[in-house]
């Protein structure tokens, strides 16, 4: 039997259904407005094609009532959202909702929704996550999705490609996509040559101006054939398929670059597999994990993997990789963890935070590799301030900390010039201070060839 326990927060905008939890289970709802559409789209086929394609996410069907219909979706480990994502992600997101409605269109229907936030990432690849985002093609009606397409996935990749993918951070003040305006205004004059651009962006800004006081909705709405249509789709997807982008990385060679010769890098790849195989996760976590090197060397053992790091060439670098390998239990994502994504939207529960989501993921192990420095060095986060951030999601912490005597940490403090004095705290003692208010000292090792330590700690709440 079906017991809705709780709403999911960020289901309420669409009338035809709603999530909900059903204890720990996620459902979805479907209501009676829907039902016409649901049963054509399960009857034709459409579901199942789709579903075996890899292009929407497996459901069952849980209950069938003349009031409702309870599906089930396949769980997924961790939702990332569009502002989480590196440049190929985001790219290959926009191209899988272009090849759902290019496939909808086929059929009969339409893509009535093109939100990005429809999209996730699982199993190495992005998933469509809303099974009720169709509805019938109506001979001549436009794409009703159009416009939203253009404004959270062709808008922010063009802008990308011309100011970095510092953008998609747009995404989080704007959950309803950047504006056409706001995206036009920002691109070079010259994007107004381009065939593309010009009538997706700069057209499209235009007309807006134009009918943005039609307050009773008096505009009439233009016929589109479904040829046409589909050429707009062709013609969006052949672009987006062909960006590039070239930006600068801060930690794209960070592997070349470290003061690790093979042997020291070796011998911290030996101790993470020796200390996690005892630990035995489900599921596991690498903060700051450049392009998922350490976490590879256990990615046979632990179930799920979520690879995060700050730079999104190395967040690329790390998904092409994982795509060309076939890993589909590794999950990488941007993420500035001085500066976590924050809950946003309505009563700012519509998009959980990272830290929410996190402690709702319950990782069995967390890696905080050559981290610490950086968060306590440049971004002056104390201790016991860092400490209690992992704490709020982290069972088992393997912490590897720089001392002073380390070439990087000491650039970092060569960085502080006069306040240099300021950062004496910065030693091993104070570390180990900091760190044991939230967790108990496991084990502790000099990683060999190196002036680094690597802890391993456990949660002083966990109870397991």
């Amino acid at each position: 039997m079906t017991k809705k326990t709780d709403a999911h927060q960020a289901s309420f905008r669409d009338p035809s259904g709603y999530m909900f939890y059903d204890g720990k289970i996620l459902r979805r709802a479907i209501k009676p407005i829907y039902f016409p559409q649901y049963n054509k789209l399960k009857d034709s086929g459409f579901f199942k094609n789709l579903i075996s394609n890899g292009l929407l996410i497996p459901h069952e069907e849980t209950s069938v009532s003349s009031e409702e219909i309870i599906i089930t979706p396949e769980e997924i480990p961790f939702i990332t959202n569009p502002y989480e994502w590196s440049f190929e992600q985001y790219k290959h997101a926009a191209l899988h909702t272009l090849k759902i409605q290019k496939y909808a269109l086929s059929k009969g229907f339409i893509l009535k929704d093109a939100s990005a936030y429809n999209v996730t990432f699982h199993k190495g690849k992005p998933i469509f996550i809303d099974t009720l985002s169709f509805d019938f093609y109506e001979e001549g009606t436009p794409w009703r999705a159009y416009k939203q397409f253009i404004t959270h996935f062709f808008g922010p990749l063009v802008l990308a490609k011309y100011h970095g993918t510092e953008v998609f951070k747009m995404m989080q003040t704007h959950i309803d996509g950047i504006p056409v305006k706001l995206i036009s205004s920002l691109l070079p004059t010259r994007t107004k040559l381009s065939s593309v651009i010009y009538p997706n962006i700069h057209l499209l800004a235009k007309m807006e101006s134009k009918h943005s006081e039609d307050y009773k909705a008096e505009t009439k709405i233009a016929t589109l054939s479904k040829k046409s249509q589909e050429n707009i789709v062709e013609s969006l997807y052949d672009y987006i398929k062909g960006l590039t982008l070239k930006e600068a990385s801060e930690w794209g060679d960070y592997y070349n670059k470290t003061n690790y010769d093979e042997t020291a890098f070796e011998a911290k790849k030996t101790l993470i597999k020796e200390w996690i195989k005892p630990l035995a996760p489900q599921k596991l976590i690498d903060v700051g994990g450049n392009d998922g090197t350490f976490a590879r060397t256990v990615i046979d053992s632990v179930p799920h993997i979520i690879v995060t790091d700050i730079d999104s060439n190395a967040v690329d670098y790390n998904y092409k990789q994982l795509q060309q390998n076939k890993e589909t239990n590794m999950l990488p994502f941007v993420c500035d963890v001085l500066q976590p994504a924050p809950g946003i939207g309505f009563n700012n529960t519509e998009r959980n935070s990272l830290i929410e989501r996190l402690a709702e993921y319950a990782p069995d192990v967390t890696m905080a590799l050559a981290l610490i420095h950086h968060i306590t060095l440049s971004g002056n986060v104390p201790f016991e301030k860092s400490a209690s951030f992992f704490a709020s999601f982290s069972k088992n912490l393997i912490i590897e900390f720089p001392t002073r005597e380390d070439s990087w940490a000491q650039s970092l403090l060569v960085r502080k010039r006069e306040f240099i004095n300021h950062f004496d705290f910065y030693n091993e003692t104070e570390f180990e201070n900091g760190y044991q208010q939230y967790f108990t000292l496991e084990k502790k090792e000099t990683v060999k060839g190196t002036k680094r330590l690597l802890y391993l700690l456990k949660n002083k709440n966990y109870a397991g």
